[in-house]
């Protein structure tokens, strides 16, 4: 969507704090021993206490409040039994609507101790959400973005999913554009003032694609490297993009 009016700006600003929020909130829940069901129900309850609804499950009738992947599932993996172990990275994507708007955000929690390959991994895929965040800016190519993180992930040795991009969002969860994590030549569409999308890097230590596991939903890389992933909602303005899901 394009932001058109304060009240716009407002109700997006809202869903974006509910849904940051929620993020912290699953986070700090975070431990080895739990289900991946459990930390899910602790972001639905949270979700229920700020009127908010799951956007996978409005949108798409997912079948979990929230997307909940570890280490080789790279995103929209289903919470259910699996117990979350020492040494795991947990992937949490949440995304809600209310009052119309909808924000989407994630991050990738480790269960210390971990690998020093894993943390160099998240380190990697933290900057280059950062990278990419900064080259957001109106009037700029959409695939100067991708050309930000690729850069970052290539230079540390990792490979970006070119299956799982960012986004456009605000309306609906999922809108035009689409923001690959790497550089499309092709892709010359420009950055508009007001344009909402997300900003997501998806990484992996070898692998750059993905497939849908039995379950039809859980997206895994097919020779099980670890994947790691962070995301913001964004407004694209002529400076600095505004952070909708930072809290």
């Amino acid at each position: 969507m394009i932001v058109q009016s304060q009240r716009d700006l407002a109700g997006l600003l809202r869903i974006g704090k509910v849904v940051g929020l929620t993020l912290e909130h699953m986070k700090a829940a975070t431990r080895p021993g739990m289900t991946t069901a459990e930390l899910d129900a602790i972001g639905a309850e949270f979700l229920r206490k700020e009127g908010a609804r799951s956007a996978p499950i409005l949108t798409y009738k997912f079948p979990g409040a929230t997307c909940i992947s570890i280490n080789d599932e790279a995103a929209h993996g289903i919470p259910g039994p699996r117990v979350i172990q020492v040494g795991d990275l947990v992937n949490i994507d949440v995304s809600a609507e209310l009052d119309g708007y909808f924000a989407d955000t994630g991050a990738t929690v480790p269960m210390l101790p971990i690998a020093p390959l894993h943390q160099k991994l998240i380190d990697c895929t933290q900057s280059a959400l950062s990278k990419g965040i900064a080259a957001a800016r109106a009037g700029r190519p959409v695939n100067e973005i991708g050309r930000a993180m690729e850069a970052v992930v290539r230079g540390a040795g990792f490979r970006v999913i070119r299956d799982l991009p960012g986004h456009g969002v605000g309306r609906k969860l999922h809108e035009p554009p689409s923001v690959p994590g790497f550089y499309n030549a092709r892709l010359r569409d420009k950055l508009t003032e007001g344009l909402v999308i997300t900003i997501e890097p998806f990484v992996s230590l070898r692998a750059n694609r993905i497939y849908a596991a039995a379950d039809k939903w859980t997206l895994k890389t097919p020779d099980g490297s670890t994947a790691a992933q962070y995301e913001h909602t964004v407004v694209i303005t002529r400076g600095e993009p505004l952070l909708v899901t930072k809290v």
